[in-house]
């Protein structure tokens, strides 16, 4: 999978970067990541983790049951941990350059206040 990284996905993997997590917990972490920008429906969200699970990005790392119904549980790979890491770092970059030029930009633009002469206006 190659960077740059759909922010869905940055966020998903970003999730699981602390501890392996189930589906509906992967879903509230995103939420609380993006500050409820996005929400993965189930759907959505299961069809994410079964392309990344191809591409060798997140891994899963137990199942149980759980109120008779089977809760499968997701880990991130080694191989996700580097991806994770390579987009972090890219996205650290472009927003250091941006704010570089920001901060240059806003340091040109200020006014020069007049000079009096001697005190008198």
């Amino acid at each position: 999978m190659d960077t740059p990284l759909r922010e869905p996905t940055f966020l998903i993997l970003t999730a699981l970067a602390r501890e392996p997590m189930h589906g509906y917990a992967i879903i509230g972490e995103v939420a609380a990541l993006s500050d409820g920008r996005l929400s993965l429906r189930p759907g959505t969200l299961y069809g994410a983790l079964d392309r990344l699970t191809d591409a060798h990005l997140v891994e899963v790392d137990r199942e149980e049951t759980v109120d008779g119904r089977l809760r499968r549980y997701y880990r991130l790979s080694p191989t996700g941990e580097a991806v994770l890491t390579a987009e972090t770092e890219r996205l650290r970059r472009n927003v250091q350059a941006a704010t570089a030029r920001l901060g240059a930009r806003s340091r040109a633009a200020r006014p020069v206040a007049p000079r009096t002469a001697g005190g008198l206006a």
